[in-house]
């Protein structure tokens, strides 16, 4: 007996000593991961932080740099269609009309487009034939827009001057609006390049907003007798409303600062019109098109200011949309727990 009690209490110890030899072991580990966590969570915040400084630096030196111009013309800088660089007189407002005409009435005309393709891909294709429409349309998104420019001047604006503009002068003329002589390079021409570029990136994101719907929403409405569309109007689209109209901000983000395809085909006239046909002029069209020609300090002046606001306007712009999307999707994540 005194041998089995003998026995037993040196596998006691044993075991003990097997135990502190394995904490040892693991506290040596534990202590590199921990250490690693923390070093992946400081990067990770310098890094965070390193965006906003850099974003506060670009605006820190663009306010700079538009200090002359600020100075020399306050508010009437935004206020006055007067450019002239010979003068060193110089407003900003042709080119506020032409941006904010141009990217909302494009937006006007590619958020039904947008929202109706979304649904088809969503509540109507076949799964597989929605699975290979979304990938095609978000590969339209990755179109360089100078592509959209060239196809634009070859392909558009000709058609544009020859048949479309035509036809709204001869049916449409006495409206303001459609006034005017066929140029082909146009407002209107801008506006249909803007509308075909925005499409893809607002379907893109109301599709994954129409997918975020909880399924249990649609099959209650199923469940009540609604046909299709009944589900879609009072159970789909009631609750991504504010998503989609978050996607429709960003597609107006995206217009708004559209460079290169606009500038090809806008006709870069400083013009304030209301009709359509006319050549017109944006913020972005005119620092591509004159920053490097700018010989004074003035002008280049005038020009920053110019990407200054724009710059704020987007900024703006986007955060707007960005906290659209976030609301609904916080809202599926809510509704799914």
């Amino acid at each position: 007996m005194n041998s089995d009690v003998r026995s037993s209490y040196c596998g006691s110890e044993t075991e003990k000593d097997v135990a502190r030899a394995t904490t040892k072991t693991r506290e040596p580990d534990t202590a590199k991961r921990l250490n690693g966590d923390a070093v992946f969570r400081y990067l990770t915040t310098f890094f965070a932080f390193s965006i906003l400084a850099i974003l506060a630096l670009m605006l820190y030196e663009m306010a700079g740099e538009s200090m002359p111009a600020i100075k020399a013309f306050g508010w009437k800088f935004v206020s006055s269609k007067d450019w002239d660089a010979v003068q060193e007189t110089f407003g900003a407002l042709p080119y506020l009309y032409g941006s904010v005409v141009s990217s909302v009435l494009a937006l006007l005309l590619a958020t039904p487009l947008s929202i109706g393709a979304a649904l088809f891909i969503t509540e109507i294709a076949p799964g597989r034939l929605g699975s290979i429409v979304a990938p095609l349309v978000e590969l339209l998104a990755a179109i360089p827009s100078v592509i959209y420019g060239l196809w634009g001047v070859l392909v558009m604006a000709p058609w544009l001057q020859t048949t479309v503009q035509p036809f709204l002068i001869e049916h449409f003329g006495f409206i303001p609006l459609f006034d005017g002589a066929p140029y082909g390079v146009s407002m209107l021409a801008a506006i249909f390049i803007l509308m075909i570029m925005v499409v893809p990136i607002i379907t893109s994101i109301t599709r994954e907003v129409l997918l975020a719907v909880p399924q249990s929403q649609k099959e209650a409405a199923i469940a009540l007798g609604a046909t299709r569309w009944e589900t879609i109007k009072v159970a789909i689209l009631p609750y991504g409303k504010s998503g989609i109209l978050g996607a429709a901000i960003l597609g107006l983000g995206r217009a708004i600062g559209e460079t290169m395809a606009v500038t090809m085909v806008i006709g870069n006239a400083p013009n304030i019109s209301l009709s359509l046909l006319s050549p017109a002029y944006t913020m972005p069209s005119v620092i591509a098109n004159e920053f490097a020609e700018a010989t004074t300090k003035l002008h280049s002046s005038a020009l920053m200011e110019i990407g200054l606001i724009l710059m704020v306007v987007t900024l703006i712009v986007n955060a707007l949309a960005r906290l659209l999307i976030w609301s609904v999707s916080r809202e599926a994540k809510g509704g799914a727990a």
